[in-house]
């Protein structure tokens, strides 16, 4: 296909893993821009950390990106929060515009900088989202507006910054954009022929293990301990 241009990096952040909100937690959700360029690997920008690896990072969730597009919506929805004064609010690493879950698919090849990246999923947010922006249900409202942000694994690794296009080199599977995926994900009731199709993809291993999961027993799974984590006391939160 015809290398196309889907937008631009307005930011590219990244931060240390520091202890979180609740006993035990920690966290990279807040992170810092960078202006110089940036190497990025097969695990993501260099100096970047992750607060609990057995969920966040690794491979399939190297590099996460969000459109600039939502801020405005969630301004409107949430008030001018100070979390939302600048990029960085979702712990995005790219901060971009031009692209949403609307027109990125599955398996797109993005070349930003020289770094040659893959979309491997959307984003399945999680309760720290909730902490960070002192709004109880804030990760269940990402979730069900679909504005998630999204995955990349690193196909070629090399640097890039702030400034950079992002520039589809490839797109594999044009039927299956990010919004359809979180459609079926958390919207549609089960449906085996959906769910069937999607299998066919190459998925990372936690959603095929959500999507045969489903398949094996027919019903949606619970998501209360992701989207509520740990019990905290109200007076607690920050």
């Amino acid at each position: 296909m015809t290398a196309t241009c889907l937008g631009h990096v307005g930011a590219v952040l990244r931060g240390p893993a520091v202890p979180f909100t609740r006993p035990g937690s920690h966290s990279a959700i807040a992170k810092f821009p960078v202006t110089d360029p940036v190497a990025v690997g097969t695990l993501g920008l260099e100096g970047d950390e992750q607060g609990d690896p057995r969920v966040h990072g690794g491979p399939d969730k190297a590099v996460h990106q969000y459109a600039q597009e939502h801020y405005a919506p969630w301004r409107t929805e949430l008030g001018s929060l100070p979390v939302l004064a600048t990029p960085g609010a979702f712990g995005e690493n790219l901060a971009s515009s031009g692209v949403t879950e609307q027109q990125i698919c599955l398996g797109d090849q993005v070349r930003v900088g020289s770094v040659l990246l893959e979309v491997s999923q959307s984003r399945q947010p999680c309760w720290k989202l909730n902490d960070r922006f002192g709004v109880p249900d804030m990760a269940r409202r990402v979730q069900q507006t679909g504005r998630t942000g999204w995955y990349y694994r690193v196909l070629e690794p090399g640097t890039l910054q702030a400034g950079d296009p992002l520039t589809l080199v490839a797109r594999p599977w044009p039927q299956w954009p990010l919004v359809r995926i979180i459609d079926v994900l958390y919207h549609q009731p089960f449906d085996a022929a959906v769910l069937s199709a999607l299998a066919t993809l190459p998925l990372p291993p936690p959603w095929r293990r959500l999507v045969e999961g489903r398949l094996a027993h027919g019903v949606v799974e619970n998501w209360s301990t992701r989207l509520e984590g740990p019990t905290l006391a109200p007076a607690a939160l920050p």
